[in-house]
């Protein structure tokens, strides 16, 4: 059932739609959690796209400084047609907004919805305009295009795949279009802008005149009537447009024709003087290399109108021969490794990747700006601008000679993210401009240590070899050997893999060679508090030869803390923290480690934060950060987690800001330069990459140890004691009733402590549990995934509902005994598809059998129900026939109590575990002594609470 107390998905506003054949990957959504009855985005804030996991797009109104404020009408009818579907989405962006000003996410798909319909354009049949367009997308540019989609909420999920599928989708969308509006989609795209003329194209054909010298090129316009039957366009001089649709008196058909021509004029001087002159109705027209090079350098201006372009086979845009500088980092071995290695640096002038006679540069500068014939052919030459270019790369050059260029300059360069004229030299050149007439490749020694870190071999046995204790799956085998090749060249990187795929065994393998190969230590190990028992667990099990020591105050008095020096470390591998310690404590940043890993690693991404500060202020050989929400959704967390790992790659806080804001606006390379530079530092596998999920089993269960909160702690000692008093004086069925209603005290005070008080507060800082759960949620709400939340107890689901609302930012649904079985079937449908319902929470009697909610794959057992059967029972209310993902079971167990030791007892299979499963729960406990059963449910308060929640 919904609840008030959270916003709905509404009809209006945030409905999610099926198309026709159900496929859940053609959602569209339009505000996800908006208010029942919002026709259109609220004020206030930017137009923002992202991606659901199913490959929906939807739209929504964030505070985002990266782009212009959209309202009105505008922002109404985008969010209107991506409701309707993400093709109707994308197409009325493309066909209705080619000018307006947008977030670059939106932007993005703008660009994309612009290709497909100037592509309609072209496919349409001017002899038969009601007949839909079957225009074909160029493989290449959806692949360019993928790569170059901004940070955006689901970007992950972005591929040529999802991109092709999407251009089969826009095509029935104008289809449909084409069919209710009277004359097909030309004139539907007409309606949308008058950008869009299909009625017939006008071409504009530049070709080689070899017979001419002096005039080696000729120029000439046609218009297409008509196509064959095979869809060639057939081509008539544009001179015989004048005379056959003036003799037809067909006055709007030819003003329809021209208009692409007069708009394209508007911006081009080349073009406006041919019109008035009349000689673009003439036979060709025989031109010098200068003024073809005028019309080549103008194509961009001609197409965005709707004229089609047809150049020489050599003129390809964005790869037509030019002479370039050539630069080159690198070539030569570095003194060190690392982000603080030089590199050297080498300038020469290139032509095609070739190298220029010095003879062959000194014509080149000194000659006239235009088309050269150099080496038989033609190439685009701009001597002032080129000259410039290589000024600038010399003054580059003169600073590297005297400083270096460091790693991180280098990197900058190699991706483009960096030019002489932005932040390498001071010069006013534009970047985009020196990047035209420039290119920057990695030399021999450079690129051979970048290929180290795209093809590193697995390291399975050199971890067994180091003490393993485990069978790695071979896509953790290649993790581990990215994080060696990574530590081998001194560079910080990213684990980011999914949740659940073992990022803790890659990391502790990494330890374990670290140590092998004799490097001085210990490595420090940063963590939430609540992951600490997680780590130390998984520590003895997986790697027991590493010698942990837990440097936190539950474990060493602050005062010894304080002083943690050599000889307390002697002998140890590992020191485990919590970030909290580390902004504490100074012995821990004064001291210089062998690696620095940091779990959780988004815990880093605000830069301003003391916490972030400090932990920055770490030493060490090497850096890792593990994380499983993906970091490059966000630019400010992106900088904030790379300045920690590799200080220095994307350059100062603030020109990377400025620099992301150029390419929010550039629309030929978008983020690209961006994604080139971060991607060898990042390792991110996903649970549905075809690579992984032949390795993962259907169903992995996990521990989520959790820790008590101060007056859970309280209350659990004080029931402890209260129930040994009690126990005293009780006698034969009053005892059992006595121990069972004690069991189910400890149960609820280790939920929340609100439970058993009855004061309905649940303060999420009042439950060791709750907090976990928000971490965990975090993760599973920032992939947009869908979680299952069971308690045995009906009173405490409402609670958990309305604390998870605020981790997922959006409601979620409420199933339990007291649920009317008619709307129960309601629920389940709107979770399994609605992709805006992020979490279900159940109780275990009500949702633990007979329902089917495959839409999820995290299943979280809040508390226990001491019985694995039952447990497996809900658990496979989303793993089972129809489950499509791999499903990944949380069970929550806090520390030093009743539930771990009753976990304990169920893992080692004793004979108490038996009666158990065969009688209701807790009743065979009931016949335990009273010292047998005051040790089980006795508090280890050392192990059970933490000094900090940091």
């Amino acid at each position: 059932m919904h609840r008030s107390g959270g916003a709905a998905v509404s009809a209006a506003g945030g409905e999610v739609r099926r198309s026709a054949d159900g496929d859940a990957g053609r959602f569209g959504v339009a505000e996800p959690g908006a208010p029942e009855g919002v026709e259109g985005p609220p004020e206030g804030g930017a137009l923002v796209a992202g991606l659901t996991p199913g490959g929906g797009v939807f739209v929504r109104t964030v505070a985002d400084e990266t782009g212009p404020e959209l309202a009105g009408a505008a922002a109404a009818a985008i969010t209107a047609a991506f409701a309707e579907s993400r093709a109707a989405g994308i197409l009325h962006l493309g066909a209705a907004h080619p000018r307006t000003e947008l977030h670059p996410t939106l932007d993005w798909w703008r660009d994309f919805g612009t290709n497909f319909a100037a592509a309609a354009c072209a496919a349409l049949d001017p002899q038969d305009p009601e007949a839909p367009a079957q225009p074909e997308p160029d493989r290449a540019w959806l692949y360019e295009h993928a790569f170059a989609a901004p940070p955006m909420v689901g970007a992950e999920t972005v591929s040529p795949a999802l991109l092709r599928q999407l251009w089969t989708e826009l095509v029935e969308a104008l289809a449909e279009r084409g069919r209710a509006t009277e004359g097909g989609a030309g004139p539907w795209l007409r309606q949308q802008n008058e950008h869009w003329n299909a009625v017939g194209r006008v071409w504009l054909h530049l070709a080689e005149n070899r017979r001419d010298p002096e005039r080696p090129f000729a120029f000439l316009a046609t218009y297409v009537d008509r196509t064959t039957g095979k869809a060639e366009p057939v081509h008539r001089k544009l001179a015989r447009a004048l005379t056959v649709f003036a003799g037809r008196g067909d006055k709007r058909k030819l003003r329809n024709l021209l208009a692409p021509l007069h708009r394209a004029s508007e911006e081009s001087e080349l073009l406006r003087q041919l019109i008035s002159s009349g000689a673009i109705y003439a036979q060709p027209i025989y031109w010098t290399s200068k003024q073809a090079l005028a019309f080549l350098r103008e194509t961009d201006i001609y197409e965005q109108a709707g004229l089609v372009v047809s150049t020489p086979d050599w003129w390809k845009r964005k790869s037509h021969p030019r002479p370039q500088v050539q630069v080159t980092v690198g070539q030569r071995p570095a003194s060190r490794l690392g982000v603080d290695a030089l590199l050297d640096f080498d300038l020469e002038l290139t032509l095609g990747g070739e190298r220029l006679t010095a003879a062959e540069a000194r014509e080149l500068l000194r000659g006239t700006d235009g088309l050269q014939l150099i080496r038989g052919r033609w190439v685009e030459v701009d001597s002032e601008r080129l000259r410039e270019v290589l000024a600038a790369w010399d003054r580059v050059a003169e600073r590297v000679e005297s400083d270096g260029l460091d790693f991180a300059e280098a990197m900058r360069l190699l991706a483009g993210v960096d030019t002489p004229g932005e932040g390498l030299g001071g010069d006013d050149l534009d970047g985009a401009q020196v990047a035209g007439w420039s290119q920057v490749v990695a030399g021999d020694w450079l690129r051979k240590r970048l290929e180290a870190l795209r093809e590193a071999p697995p390291a399975g046995e050199a971890a067994r070899e180091a003490g393993l204790h485990a069978v790695l799956r071979p896509y953790q085998e290649r993790g581990v050997g990215w994080l060696l090749a990574l530590r081998t060249l001194r560079l910080g990187g990213c684990l980011a893999d999914d949740m659940g795929l073992g990022k803790t065994v890659q990391a502790l393998a990494a330890l374990l060679v670290a140590k092998a190969g004799g490097d001085p230590g210990p490595d420090l190990l940063v963590a939430p508090a609540s992951l600490l028992e997680n780590w130390r667990r998984e520590a003895e099990r997986f790697a027991p030869d590493l010698r942990f020591l837990v440097a936190h105050p539950s474990r060493i008095p602050s005062a010894q803390l304080a002083k943690l020096d050599g000889r307390r470390l002697r002998g140890r591998d590992v020191v485990l923290t919590t970030y909290g310690t580390v902004l504490r404590n100074e012995a821990l940043r004064r001291r210089a480690w062998r690696t620095v890993v940091l779990d959780e690693a988004q815990a880093i991404k605000n830069p301003a934060a003391k916490q972030t500060r400090a932990v920055k202020s770490l030493k060490a050989g090497w850096k890792l950060a593990l994380t499983g929400t993906p970091i490059e959704n966000r630019l400010t967390d992106l900088w904030s987690l790379f300045d920690f790992l590799n200080p220095g790659l994307l350059g100062a806080e603030g020109g990377f800001r400025r620099r992301c804001a150029a390419m929010a606006h550039d629309r030929e390379h978008g983020y690209r330069p961006l994604r080139r530079l971060v991607r060898p530092y990042i390792l991110r596998r996903l649970k549905t990459d075809e690579s992984i999920v032949s390795d993962l089993p259907d169903k992995t269960e996990v521990n989520a140890w959790c820790s008590l909160s101060r007056m859970q702690a309280a209350l659990y000692g004080e029931s402890v004691k209260e129930m040994k008093q009690r126990l005293e004086t009780a006698q034969g069925i009053d005892r059992r009733g006595l121990v069972l209603q004690f069991l189910m005290r400890f149960k609820q005070i280790c939920n929340h402590p609100s439970q058993w008080l009855g004061d309905h507060d649940f303060d999420p800082k009042g439950s060791g549990k709750f907090e976990r759960l928000r971490e965990i949620c975090e993760s599973v709400a920032s992939r947009q995934q869908k979680a299952l939340v069971f308690t045995q107890f009906r009173a405490l689901t409402e609670p958990l509902a309305r604390f998870l609302d605020g981790v997922f930012g959006r409601p979620g649904l409420v199933l339990h005994g007291g649920t009317p079985v008619k709307k129960r079937a309601r629920i389940v449908e709107q979770f399994q598809h609605d992709e805006g319902i992020p979490f279900l929470a159940l109780s275990l009697k009500a949702g633990g059998v007979g329902l089917n909610l495959t839409a999820a794959s995290h299943v979280i057992h809040f508390d226990r129900w001491w019985n694995p059967a039952v447990e497996d029972q809900a658990t496979d209310r989303a793993y089972r026939i129809g489950q499509h993902r791999n499903v990944l079971v949380h069970k929550f167990v806090c520390r030093g109590t009743l539930e771990e030791r009753i976990h304990q007892m169920i893992l080692d299979k004793r004979e108490i575990s038996g009666e158990v499963l065969s009688s209701g729960e807790g009743a065979a406990l009931t016949e335990l002594g009273d010292d047998e059963l005051l040790d089980l449910v006795s508090l280890d308060l050392d192990s059970a609470v933490e000094a900090d929640a940091a």
